[in-house]
């Protein structure tokens, strides 16, 4: 599962995402590129943005 998917099923963590800076943005993408299960990435994103 990639980052957009797991942000999808997490509407709190979408819009946390979503406004933050093009920067931010990019050091959380850089963030996910060792995630290797869908598991992993929804952890990843539920913990990020909780």
């Amino acid at each position: 599962m990639g980052l957009g998917m797991a942000l999808a099923q997490n509407l709190d963590a979408f819009t946390k995402f979503a406004s933050l800076s093009m920067e931010q943005k990019r050091a959380v993408i850089e963030r996910t590129h060792g995630i290797g299960s869908k598991e992993e990435m929804q952890a990843f994103v539920d913990s990020m943005f909780a």
